[in-house]
């Protein structure tokens, strides 16, 4: 994080810059394609450019798996290493672009990521580019990604990054521009706001973008309470704030807040909005004319937003810039492919696994799990050749693609396996050839399910269809789902192969959750592979293959048909995601099996304080006496976590809370630790609780320490009836009394 005296050395710099500018200069440097000023040595510079899975639109990067699917993870440290390695290819393409005088947008440093907004409705198009549903684990991995983009010199950054969307904002995409989105101050503090705060208070995150909707009737992009009083009063926030791209004319166009583009502008920088995303911001020439806002405002805001670029050193020479060296030959290299494949082949979660997988190769012969011999393979589905279903949205371009065909195909030819394959059916329409009649490729999956030995099916979504109102290009118009169920004629086909009696496979390639209830009774193995990115076909094969253990956690809830959705345009939590649903769900939040098994011991709790320090020991059931911990206290958990499996793997270690205050969440995830253990060995972890892990927020938005007993549970999933089902263990529990 960037020293205070470098902050404020940038800070006199950029004012000393504006003093020299008029006024139609300044307000020209506010909007995204900021011009040039030669007489000032400014060179042009486009504010406008993406990274939330690998730098985007601008060319040949380094595509990693989407979002949602980097959360599955949940490894925040690995989420950092992704960052990093994003950043040193933003800045090795901006530094090849820089010397060929290429400013266009896209090219910059300063980039708009990552979303973490929670995903708090599955129908929501653009949650594939959040972290999930839970505010804790996005809090964690969005933190790790600022830092990794940021980078550690305490005088330079080496890219900017920008939490968006600030900040009650997930759906639906149709009405966005109109939309108010009405939060209770509980949930505003229990559950729209945390990740945001801790991105600016822990990461010190350069850049804030607002939203197109408004919140609580003030348009979030104009937003005082949002921009003012929380953002920079109360957390302290000392970057520039953005808008969405063209969201400051929906405040006279779509919200009706203000009745013409001056008023709009003058309410936006009034109201701490520095940048504009768009071109309206040209109208504050009229705004200073007729008094409704002043030059200072928009020197104050200019002063934000060139500060950055003092930060990023573009108006420096480089000679004390850690980050000048980086160059063009540091993107798209070996060591980012490496990466890449590591992070894909640690998100592919499985949900159900009857024995069948993994298939084993040995010499020149493959079997199931449970010891079938297989010669054959087919690959039936509108996903299994897709490079779309690899990448998500907001992607760059790989100078590689491996599609789960391909990654198949890889693994299979070792042991000279015969693939039949398939695309089944078109990914949404009811036929893939345009005379053709409907279903023209299920004869063609019956003849593949007839001369296979096993079936891997590859069906789900793309971005095509659940994406940013606007980008996608399908008859659902504005990139919602308008239910859970797979489009098409998929589960026509998936029927078709269930009935062949042919074991089979599941691979689903989404952003988001579809209801698998049909598939957990007939499929014998379910994999949920999200946007794997470039490099995931050949990740899943390797799961498939038992290269690799599947270690991903579900970061969202996977709803069963059964479950019943709350209205999509209701921002209340009640009802929503693990921690206020009181229904069953299919496979929950945190859920995700492996190929070896872990077993979580807690060997002691300490609470440590000023002036008590009090442990317990681990009985053989592994309960406890009750703990007591009082405002001010750390309680740290030590876990030992044993692979008493045969495959080497990786485990996260979850600890939840449950309170018995009404009106609290049902539970909440307030630690987490990943660790990967070779089979047979152990490792030692300590997760470390405060008190705001206890704190529950009342009707006013106040955090409160209640007296009570909390239960605090440790283990790989979460603690409720349906993952105790699934997993046939039992979370460690623990109680604590305040």
């Amino acid at each position: 994080m960037i020293r205070k005296e470098y902050t404020e050395e940038y800070r006199k710099r950029a004012k000393e810059l504006i003093s020299k500018m008029t006024l139609e200069e300044k307000v020209y440097q506010l909007r995204h394609p900021a011009p040039a000023i030669p007489r000032l040595g400014i060179k042009a510079y486009n504010y406008w450019n993406e990274a939330i899975h690998g730098v985007a639109r601008s060319g040949v990067a380094t595509v990693f798996p989407q979002a949602i699917g980097m959360a599955a993870s949940f490894d925040d440290e690995l989420i950092g290493r992704v960052a990093d390695r994003i950043s040193t290819e933003g800045r090795g393409k901006f530094a090849a672009q820089d010397e060929f005088d290429d400013r266009d947008i896209y090219k910059g440093l300063t980039f708009w990521a990552p979303n973490i907004n929670i995903f708090r409705d599955p129908r929501w198009g653009r949650g594939h580019e959040t972290y999930g549903e839970d505010p804790y684990l996005t809090s964690r991995l969005g933190v790790s990604f600022v830092k990794g983009i940021q980078g550690n010199d305490d005088r330079y950054l080496k890219a900017a990054a920008c939490a968006k969307h600030f900040a009650v904002h997930s759906g639906p995409e149709a009405i966005r521009h109109s939309f108010d989105a009405k939060a209770s101050k509980q949930d505003m503090r229990e559950t729209y706001l945390p990740a945001f705060k801790a991105l600016v208070q822990e990461a010190g995150v350069e850049a804030v973008m607002g939203a197109y909707n408004r919140t609580n009737g003030e348009p979030c992009c104009g937003s005082k309470t949002l921009l003012i009083d929380i953002l920079r009063k109360e957390w302290g926030f000392d970057g520039h704030v953005t808008s969405d791209c063209w969201a400051i004319k929906d405040f006279n166009e779509g919200h009706n807040v203000t009745k013409t583009p001056a008023e709009s502008v003058a309410l936006a920088v009034n109201n701490g909005c520095d940048l504009n995303c768009g071109d309206l911001f040209a109208y504050l020439l009229q705004a200073v004319e007729e008094g409704l806002v002043t030059e200072e405002k928009i020197d104050h805001a200019l002063e934000n937003v060139l500060t950055t670029r003092f930060k990023l050193g573009l108006f420096d020479d480089g000679s004390a810039n850690p980050y000048s060296g980086i160059s063009y030959k540091d993107v798209d290299t070996d060591e980012a492919r490496k990466l890449n494949l590591e992070i894909a082949s640690s998100i592919v979660t499985m949900l159900k696994n009857d024995g069948v997988l993994p298939l084993c190769i040995s010499g020149n012969t493959c079997t199931t799990g449970k010891g079938q011999n297989i010669r054959t393979i087919g690959v039936i589905g509108p996903n299994a050749d897709s490079r779309n279903a690899l990448v998500g949205n907001y992607q760059g371009t790989s100078s590689e693609y491996v599609t789960v065909l391909e990654g198949i195909r890889e693994e299979a030819k070792a042991a000279g396996l015969r693939i039949f394959a398939s695309e089944g059916c078109h990914l949404y329409k009811s036929k893939t050839e345009g005379l053709a009649l409907d279903g023209d490729r299920i004869s063609e999956v019956k003849a593949v399910c007839a001369n296979s030995d096993i079936v891997v099916a590859v069906m789900g979504l793309d971005a095509t269809l659940e994406g940013e109102e606007g980008d996608t290009g399908n008859e659902y118009g504005s990139g919602d789902k308008p239910n859970l169920k797979f489009p098409g004629l998929q589960q026509e086909v998936m029927d078709v192969i269930a009935a062949s009696g042919k074991p089979y496979i599941l691979v689903v390639l989404s952003g988001s959750a579809l209801a698998l209830d049909r598939q957990a009774d007939t499929a014998n193995a379910i994999l949920q592979g999200w946007y794997p990115g470039a490099q995931g076909g050949r990740a899943i094969a390797r799961i498939l293959f038992g290269k690799k253990a599947p270690e991903g956690k579900l970061p969202v809830t996977f709803y069963s048909e059964k479950n019943t959705l709350p209205d999509f345009e209701d921002y209340s939590m009640k009802g929503r995601t693990y921690r206020y649903m009181t229904e069953k769900p299919l496979y929950p939040f945190g859920y995700g099996l492996s190929y070896t098994t872990f077993d979580e011991k807690i060997d002691s709790v300490n609470v440590v304080s000023a002036d008590v320090r009090n442990s317990g020991d681990n009985g053989s059931t592994g309960s406890f006496d009750p703990i007591t911990f009082k405002a001010g206290d750390r309680l740290d958990i030590n876990v030992t976590c044993s692979n008493t499996g045969k495959y080497d793997g990786g485990v996260t270690v979850q600890v939840y809370v449950e309170s018995e205050v009404p009106g609290a969440p049902v539970r909440q995830l307030k630690g987490l630790k990943k660790l990967h253990i070779a089979a047979g060995g152990s490792a030692k972890t300590t997760v470390t609780l405060d008190g705001s892990a206890f704190e529950i927020f009342d009707q006013n938005g106040e955090a409160q320490l209640n007296p009570g007993t909390y239960r605090v549970y440790v283990g790989d999933a979460q603690p409720d009836a349906r993952s105790e089902e699934l997993t046939g263990k039992k979370s460690a529990m623990i109680e604590v009394r305040i």
